[in-house]
């Protein structure tokens, strides 16, 4: 059984070999709280590799630490060494190791200690040794805060970890959007602000550091992909692969855009399926009681949160979208 997390607490001043690991295509939390981590144990003496199982969208590559980032499936072998020779190994931003794509079966088969730090919902506890997992958490880098602060090291939050935290927090709250920013998110906030945070330079570099086909692109889809079935609540964008290579769409250039519809009065659902190589890919948002973590586990092969979530189809474009509308069908009394 996981043990809890505080237990590792007096063994961080033993240095360690330590991979830090997330979840593929990992967005700001995932990508924010891997090297948030990363620079706190630096600075306690321990060698840190932090490996992506896949790779990752340019709007993170600003992030302080990002450039020593291994790519899992371009960089294989070197990756396998750290693995290898790794006495821990910490888990952020995912609770079950198929959620890390090519590194599954490897992450499997390490015998050295796991550690998880996450905020979804049904953890697979049996895989880890150590961990935390809360889903009244905003974000993982909120979680890697707390680790830091509660560990009895807050004076080791420097300005790298301040801008990696706070890019995991506005990611994942939606700028605070979203209920998940609880009054200790604005504490943690205004913390890292104490400590020097320019938190408008973060901001910039998330949201401000795109190519303009990129706008022109969502200008399209929510002309042309965009659906709304206001006798279910529901807006859906269904997203061929051509209009991808079209308008030359990068991993990360669709982040975000599973919101817009969230602006339409009265929606209650919105989803978001995009036709990738291997298989489709769904992101769903809701609002008030409409469970999108059952609606994704129960559908889709997927999971997540509450209000956010996502899930995936081997099908065709076409038939996992005639699914998803026979599924918004069956939720019509959840929807109104």
């Amino acid at each position: 059984m996981m043990k809890p997390i505080q237990e590792i607490f007096p063994l961080l001043n033993q240095p360690r070999q330590i991979v830090i690991t997330m979840h593929q295509k990992p967005d700001a939390d995932a990508m924010g709280s891997t090297l948030a981590l990363k620079h706190f144990l630096v600075q306690l003496g321990h060698s840190v590799t932090v490996i992506s199982p896949t790779n990752w969208a340019g709007w993170v590559n600003w992030l302080p630490g990002v450039k020593e980032v291994m790519d899992y499936e371009k960089d294989k072998q070197k990756a396998e060494s750290f693995l290898n020779k790794a006495d821990w190994l910490f888990c952020l931003d995912f609770n079950i190791f198929h959620r890390t794509k090519g590194l599954t079966e490897r992450l499997k088969q390490l015998t050295c200690t796991k550690i998880l730090i996450d905020h979804h919902q049904e953890p697979d506890v049996a895989s880890f040794d150590y961990g935390v997992s809360d889903t009244a958490k905003s974000s993982t880098c909120e979680m890697v805060y707390d680790f830091i602060v509660d560990s009895g090291h807050a004076d080791k939050i420097n300005t790298e970890i301040g801008e990696c935290i706070y890019a995991g927090v506005i990611g994942d709250t939606g700028s605070f959007r979203f209920a998940s920013a609880h009054a200790g998110v604005h504490t943690l906030v205004a913390n890292l602000k104490s400590r020097g945070l320019n938190h408008g330079l973060v901001h910039e570099n998330l949201f401000d550091n795109f190519l303009e086909n990129r706008l022109r692109f969502i200008g399209h889809i929510l002309l042309n992909r965009l659906e709304v079935f206001y006798e279910y609540n529901t807006a859906l964008i269904s997203i061929p692969k051509s209009d991808l290579l079209k308008y030359q769409i990068k991993t990360g250039d669709t982040e975000g855009l599973v919101n817009y519809p969230q602006s339409i009065q009265g929606i209650k659902l919105v989803a978001l399926v995009i036709d990738r190589d291997e298989e489709r890919k769904w992101s769903f948002r809701s609002k008030g009681e409409f469970d999108c973590n059952t609606f994704a586990r129960k559908y889709f092969e997927g999971g997540g949160h509450f209000n956010a979530s996502g899930g995936r189809s081997s099908d065709s474009l076409e038939k996992t979208v005639e699914h998803f509308k026979q599924a918004m069908k069956e939720n019509e009394k959840l929807l109104q």
